[in-house]
């Protein structure tokens, strides 16, 4: 094939190539209409095209090249320990960029791996892309894989997979499959997602809803979230209402809305929900403040639980030394040594040794010894240990008080 050369640090007017095309160190084109190639463009060093360019395969060797225009390419560009500018857009089937790459227009590939930056100003729409360092685009990114070791700045995203090492930021859109990132990951505007991964801090807008969420740090949502699992290692701030399966807080968890489960909350450190708590399972190790908690299977308070309307579960554990604040309600009830609680009503209700309560309204009661209480009324039976002290005597009745919730 024929070979047009383009000596070093000068200038040619070209439009149609036939055959290759090679530019020496600091060669310019300056082009007719628009330069066309039909073999391999090839840059040997620092090059500059002054307008639209097409060509079967480009291949840079060191430096910088710059295209005042687009630039199309059939089938590869490679460009080897070097940086590439484009003015345009750009196609090619395949771009592999050693150092930066950075393109005003729209940017279209079958994959793209750049070793250091990628700069898009437009849309990119590939198959894979693969960044070393940092990736920014101001366009729609549309991929099944991204992939960035630093840093990654995202507009708009249609998406399988995401990864970064560092931090990355999207503005809304939706990952189908999986959210992985080592350090930090903020979505400013409302997110569709898989799975989502994030050893540091996770920022959501509200609106946002996906699969499982892990985080190592922080969470914050500034309105709804809604989700199938929620595991949090630190501490985690919505807004808005939130909405899942289940959820598992180490340290803190603060929800402006309701939360509504159709599983399990456990919670380690301290959970606050300023409207309704509701699910099929409640732990708690540490404290749980909510206006109302309705379980439709069990709850088990290791620490402090206050709610304003009542604490609701078919069964009702609360462990040696607990306090709870407000009523309680339901089938079982168990309330162990030393612990405190207020009203409670249910099918059976047991205090152990020491415990204290205030009313009890249940079918069978069982006391043990040194309980304090201030009334008791029950239906069937009850058992009471020594030196129970209640302000008034317990009493028998035909029918209880209608229950809270």
């Amino acid at each position: 094939m024929a070979e047009t050369r383009v000596p070093r640090g000068s200038t040619m007017r070209l439009g149609v190539v036939d055959g290759d095309l090679r530019v020496e160190r600091d060669g310019r084109i300056e082009v007719d209409g628009r330069l066309a190639v039909s073999g391999e463009l090839r840059f040997d060093g620092n090059g500059e095209v002054s307008g639209p360019a097409e060509c079967r395969s480009l291949r840079c060797e060191g430096h910088t090249v710059t295209f005042r225009g687009e630039l199309k390419v059939l089938e590869e560009l490679v460009a080897r320990d070097s940086s590439l500018e484009i003015a345009g857009a750009l196609s090619a089937r395949r771009v592999d960029v050693d150092r930066a790459l950075r393109v005003t227009g729209p940017i279209t590939a079958d994959e793209v791996e750049i070793g250091g930056t990628l700069e898009g100003g437009s849309t990119l729409t590939a198959r894979k892309v693969s960044v070393g360092g940092t990736v920014e685009l101001r366009g729609k990114l549309i991929a099944q894989k991204v992939e960035a070791g630093g840093k990654a700045d995202l507009a708009e995203v249609e998406l399988e997979t995401l990864e970064a090492g560092g931090s990355a930021s999207v503005a809304g859109g939706t990952i189908r499959r999986s959210v992985e990132v080592g350090g930090r990951f903020r979505a400013t505007a409302p997110l569709s997602f898989g799975s989502l991964e994030v050893g540091g801090i996770v920022q959501l807008h509200g609106g946002s809803h996906g699969g499982s969420i892990e985080v190592g740090g922080m969470l914050s949502s500034d309105g709804d979230l809604d989700f199938d699992s929620l595991e949090i290692g630190g501490i985690g701030t919505i807004s808005g209402n939130a909405t899942g399966r289940s959820v598992e807080v180490g340290g803190k968890l603060e929800v402006g809305g309701g939360l509504k489960l159709t599983g399990s909350l456990e919670v380690g450190g301290a959970a606050s929900v300023r409207e309704a708590l509701e699910g099929s399972d409640l732990e708690v190790g540490g404290s749980l403040s909510a206006r109302r908690a309705v379980l439709s299977s069990r709850a088990a308070i290791r620490g402090k639980a206050s709610t304003r309307e009542g604490l609701k579960a078919v069964e009702l554990t609360i462990e040696r030394r607990s306090r709870v604040v407000g009523p309680l309600v339901g089938g079982h009830v168990l309330v162990h040594e030393r612990a405190q609680v207020e009203d409670i009503y249910g099918e059976r209700v047991e205090l152990a040794s020491r415990a204290t309560a205030k009313r009890l309204f249940a079918a069978e009661v069982h006391l043990g010894s040194d309980v304090v209480v201030d009334e008791v009324s029950y239906t069937r039976s009850i058992e009471a240990g020594d030196h129970l002290t209640a302000r008034a005597p317990p009493r028998k009745v035909d029918t209880l008080p209608p229950f809270p919730l």
